[in-house]
């Protein structure tokens, strides 16, 4: 009986349970074992240069950096404000802890287990002319969810001056200049989240055309994918943040062309020579997961444990409100660079010769070859603007929330949920995928906690798979 080889429906099937299991693999340890990226029982975390009171009533300078607690940053008139006294009690009234800002503003208040906590900023502690714009906010009430650091927004104001200060980050770490969404109706809270959907979903999007495209031309699954948009944001955090050297758009230009170099070296030193072995398919993927092993330790390295952002960026002055709709500069810009990107790419794709080729080689690589077309060039090609993409949208996600080198690792599966779910080997099914996941991860939290998010993307998928195989915009193969 003559072979028949599978065809991309049962590939798919295979795809999603592999990754499925490695997900459980990878996200299960042993009961009561620590995270070595969590802080573990009873320490304590805050921003770089801030001493934090911990409730037994120690002091810990710890780096800047994650772990269940409350944070912000306090501004007057566009300046730090430094020295200011923050303490945080429980609902009963129980102290839980204190922070002094450093020389930035910053502060944080590690806190033992999720729950209801009163902010307090102690007033007497402000420097001269400097007040509390609205005293009634003061204490604040800020629910904290765990593995989190919520905000606590304190507006400020210089007498004499009309300008107001932030006081905290958003749940993401970026920090905001605008005083807290009302979010106590259910419209309010599905436009908050929508706006959060939207920009990750176009985020996601832009970092996982390249895997699409290279699992169209090459048949390989990049599992090493999340770790080229780890390096995208890491590199441009270097080259903007770690001394102020570079602006961060500039820097991002100079990230991008580097990513693309990295896509280049991957093609030229592995993944070509491996070709050229006919090496196996299943042997290329276990040399894919060991390479994306290998540079999450090399970013490990380079880069340390905690998380950190893009300064040009932690302040933002501007929002505006439409209806139940509030957005601030920020998003905006990366809505609007994300679409740029993405009809540039398409256009690419639809209208140039080497888009063109780039399609041929994806639907049927033999033909393309006895038609005249470089498949290696084309491939070439393929990874070059696959690092390009995977280090823009690295940046990207790093301006939105925090950078650490966990971050690419983390946005696999949805990378991957989101270029099954549009159709494997489609850049354009990787654009739609992208903003559908998004989207579904961001609303999901209004019904579900945070940390399920994920789970409500993989069951869109699932969903989508039972009905359409071939993904939303895949094509069906005939085998025979």
């Amino acid at each position: 009986m003559p072979h028949r080889p599978p065809s991309r429906t049962t590939r798919v099937q295979l795809l999603v349970a592999c990754l499925v299991g490695l997900t459980l693999l990878l996200g299960a340890r042993p009961s009561g074992a620590q995270d070595p990226t969590e802080p573990a029982p009873g320490s304590t975390t805050a921003p770089e240069g801030s001493t934090t009171t911990a409730p037994a009533g120690g002091t810990t300078t710890a780096p800047e950096g994650g772990g269940t607690g409350i944070r912000g940053v306090l501004q007057a008139g566009g300046d730090p404000v430094e020295g200011a006294t923050i303490s945080v009690t429980d609902a009963a009234g129980t102290p839980q802890g204190e922070s002094t800002t450093d020389a930035e503003g910053m502060w944080f208040v590690p806190l033992p287990q999720p729950g209801d906590y009163l902010v307090t900023l102690d007033a007497a502690t402000l420097p001269a002319r400097v007040t509390l714009r609205d005293p009634s906010r003061n204490p604040l009430t800020i629910q904290v969810q765990g593995g989190r650091a919520r905000a606590a927004l304190f507006g400020l104001v210089v007498e004499g001056e009309e300008s107001t200060s932030p006081g905290g980050d958003d749940d993401d770490g970026g920090f905001t200049a605008s005083e807290p969404r009302q979010t106590d109706t259910l419209a309010d809270r599905v436009a908050s989240r929508l706006v959060d959907g939207v920009v990750f979903g176009l985020i996601l999007a832009v970092a996982s055309i390249g895997l699409s495209l290279v699992f169209g031309t090459t048949k390989l699954v990049n599992f090493a994918h999340g770790e080229m948009v780890t390096f995208g944001a890491i590199a441009a955090w270097f080259l903007s943040s770690d001394g102020e050297r570079l602006p961060v758009v500039a820097a991002g230009l100079i990230v991008v062309v580097l990513g693309g170099f990295v896509g280049a070296a991957q093609e030229l030193g592995l993944w070509r020579p491996l070709r050229k072995r006919r090496t196996g398919q299943f042997q290329i993927l276990v040399i894919s997961i060991g390479l994306s092993i290998a540079a999450r330790q090399a970013l490990l390295i380079w880069f340390g444990t905690g998380d950190r952002r893009y300064r040009q960026y932690a302040i933002q002055r501007d929002s505006w409100s439409l209806g139940p709709f509030e957005i601030n500069a920020r998003d905006v810009s990366l809505i609007v660079i994300c679409l740029v990107v993405l009809v540039a790419v398409a256009l690419m794709l639809q209208y140039t010769r080497v888009g063109k080729a780039l399609r041929a080689v994806s639907d049927n690589p033999d033909l393309a070859a006895s038609s005249g077309i470089n498949v290696s060039r084309i491939i070439l090609f393929v990874w070059v603007l696959a690092g390009a993409l995977a280090a823009g949208g690295g940046v990207l996600q790093g301006v939105a929330a925090r950078i650490d080198y966990l971050m690419g690792f983390q946005l696999l599966l949805l990378m991957f949920a989101a270029v099954i779910l549009g159709g494997l080997g489609t850049a354009y099914g990787a654009m739609v995928g992208g903003l559908i996941v998004g989207l579904t991860t961001e609303l999901s939290t209004l019904w579900v906690s945070p940390e399920l998010k994920t789970v409500a993307a993989l069951a869109v998928l699932i969903l989508v798979l039972l009905v359409r195989p071939q993904g939303l915009l895949g094509s069906k193969e005939r085998v025979g």
